[in-house]
């Protein structure tokens, strides 16, 4: 048999394989969850420990499907999603996190030891890029503001967007992103880092890069400054790469974005400074002042604040100007 005959068999085989845990996945989630995961409004599905299954849906809120997991249902699928993601579930690798296969959503599954029961969350990313006008006309943010994001677009500024767990901060700069690749020269040239893809850019000049087992976004950011960025937009901060982003925007790459969890746009501030320090280096509050532009702030998907940073004094702390809308003398 040739070399080209055993490559065959050998993807036919990787087909069968890949074809029988799809159906196996999709058994597991069963009709409810399923159906939850085809709602274009539906941002999350939780099942939690006690086998209850949770629905976090745009405009509702969360509340229970009418759907209960067996602890050997869903033990079954996170091994099914780990077996897809090439890695396993058992007491010695208990977190499996990455993209839903065959759907693309971000997936988080826990099994015991770490939880009594095995748990896993879903959580969707947008069908829909929402615009700046949309947001204004939900009332999620002041036509003010949009207007001032806008400039700060077009000046090339570096913008943090923060916000609490599905504050919606992904959504945001999805807009910002389209803004973005509105007001930009049409060859500009976008560098996105992420986790799992969840943005959403339609630059024709565009690299999107994903983090792995063996590349983490420390080292994508590394990597990120030899593919020649015009901006350097990262999904999630959350560790170490903070330090790396913050001296690429500060040395000739303006017009970054990224978000990281905070509760208001001071705290964002300090949170980066924080996860500076886990690169092994001192508090860096100066490189922050100077790298970071505008800090936007949500809070149950409104625009609650919109802060230019102007600087940094040691005995003050960062100096921030909240941009509000002019009042009018009568």
């Amino acid at each position: 048999m040739g070399d080209e005959s055993v490559g065959g068999a050998r993807n036919d085989a990787l087909n069968v394989r890949e074809e029988r845990l799809r159906r196996k996945l999709h058994r597991e989630l069963g009709a409810v969850v399923l159906e939850a995961l085809g709602d274009e409004k539906t941002i999350e599905v939780m099942v939690n420990p006690d086998g209850r299954v949770w629905w976090d849906r745009l405009g509702d809120g969360q509340s229970l499907l009418p759907d209960e997991f067996s602890a050997e249902r869903a033990e079954s699928l996170v091994g099914t999603v780990a077996a897809l993601l090439d890695t396993v579930a058992n007491q010695g690798h208990p977190i499996v996190e990455g993209e839903l296969p065959f759907f693309g959503f971000r997936f988080e599954g826990i099994v015991p030891p770490v939880a009594p029961r095995a748990t896993a969350t879903i959580r969707k990313h947008s069908s829909q890029v929402r615009t700046l006008d949309d947001y204004v006309a939900e009332q999620r943010l002041s036509a003010f503001h949009a207007d001032a994001l806008r400039e700060a677009v077009r000046e090339r500024l570096n913008i943090i967007v923060t916000g609490g767990t599905a504050s919606g901060k992904t959504t945001f700069v999805n807009a910002l992103l389209q803004e973005k690749v509105k007001l930009s020269h049409p060859n500009h040239r976008f560098v996105i880092l992420e986790d799992t893809i969840e943005l959403r850019c339609t630059a024709p000049n565009r690299v999107a890069l994903r983090t792995s087992e063996v590349a983490d976004l420390t080292r994508l950011v590394r990597a990120t400054m030899r593919l020649r960025p015009d901006a350097i937009i990262v999904g999630e901060v959350r560790g170490r790469e903070a330090l790396d982003m913050l001296k690429a925007w500060n040395t000739g790459h303006p017009g970054g974005m990224c978000t990281v969890h905070a509760n208001s746009a001071r705290a964002a501030l300090s949170r980066l400074d924080q996860l500076v320090q886990e690169a092994g280096v001192p508090s860096q509050p100066f490189l922050l002042a100077d790298a970071v532009d505008l800090v936007v702030a949500l809070r149950e998907r409104h625009v609650r604040e919109v802060l230019r940073v102007r600087g940094y004094d040691p005995t003050r702390g960062f100096e921030l100007e909240e941009l509000a809308q002019p009042t009018t003398r009568s």
